[in-house]
């Protein structure tokens, strides 16, 4: 129950001049327009104190002065990525001793609360990576090989499906679609393309680590190149994944000179393989694999 507002003291000192001019609780509670405890409490403090001012409550006293409530206030609207333990620290150099979660409810009390903080992007590597292609000639485009992963499952969960349904009939037989925990089985592929066509597919088995990463682009990358007719200035796309950064695969490429195309990191998946992999599952999916092996073949063929 929320506290009630507090009887100001020139309401109190009537409800005593009217209690000494011999009216009773119910009367001086129908003139004043108070609840009848509140004119005997009222009443009842004036006869045992002869006051009707405040007495000091009980309760231990705050130890942050407001000498420190400032010395808070002005450190976090400084840097507001103080925590309440470095406020600590500050107030206890001051000789204020109180306990971190004290600081936070003061703070609360004064309009500041800890939130987690929005974040933005660093916008300028995105902005530089989008004027590129306005620099390039389409010549490079067309003899950039675009590389990257994906997980296609048996049953195809992460495929979006649409009906056609009254209200209260989300529960029928006929428009439930049935699912297979962890999509019945699925199968991690490597695939490449370029202005021509598609290149090779790599089955991924087991971790994708470094090692293995550098096996599939020694498998794939240069027969993918020689399918696709790309010229000697040919470039390989793949993302910032750390396999992909790593020192060993960075070595690995330089030894075997590969030309990498700079990617911006934390972009935006601009790699057009997104949408080659789209058209994969959904051509796939329409042939209905029963089995993890046939998900696999399907895959290859198409």
């Amino acid at each position: 129950m929320p506290r009630s507002k507090e009887i100001q003291k020139k309401m109190r000192k009537k409800v005593i001049e009217i209690f000494q001019s011999g009216k009773g609780y119910k009367a001086i509670s129908k003139a004043l327009g108070l609840q009848r405890t509140t004119v005997r409490t009222i009443i009842h403090k004036w006869q045992k104190y002869g006051t009707v001012e405040n007495l000091p409550r009980s309760g231990r006293p705050t130890k942050i002065t407001p000498r420190a409530q400032q010395r808070l206030i002005q450190e976090v609207t400084k840097d507001p990525t103080t925590t309440s333990k470095e406020l600590q620290a500050s107030l206890a150099s001051v000789k204020v001793s109180v306990h971190d979660s004290t600081i936070r409810k003061r703070l609360g009390k004064n309009g500041l609360y800890g939130r987690v903080p929005r974040q933005k992007l660093l916008l300028k590597a995105r902005l530089s990576f989008a004027r590129k292609p306005l620099d390039d000639p389409q010549d490079f485009w067309e003899n950039t090989l675009w590389t990257d992963k994906t997980k296609v499952e048996l049953f195809g969960r992460c495929v979006s499906h649409y009906i056609w349904c009254k209200s209260n009939t989300a529960f029928q037989k006929k428009i439930i679609i049935p699912t297979v925990k962890y999509g019945g089985g699925n199968v991690m592929f490597w695939g490449c393309f370029a202005a021509l066509g598609p290149g090779r597919l790599a089955v991924i088995n087991g971790t994708m680590n470094s090692a293995v990463y550098q096996k599939i682009l020694k498998e794939n990358v240069r027969p993918s190149v020689r399918d696709l007719k790309l010229k000697r200035t040919w470039v390989l796309q793949q993302d910032n994944d750390p396999k992909h950064t790593s020192k060993s695969t960075s070595q690995w490429l330089k030894t075997n000179k590969m030309k990498t195309l700079e990617w911006p990191s934390q972009s935006p998946d601009l790699n057009p393989i997104v949408m080659l992999w789209r058209d994969l599952k959904k051509a796939v999916h329409a042939r209905k694999p029963s089995n993890v092996a046939e998900l696999q073949q399907f895959c290859k063929e198409e």
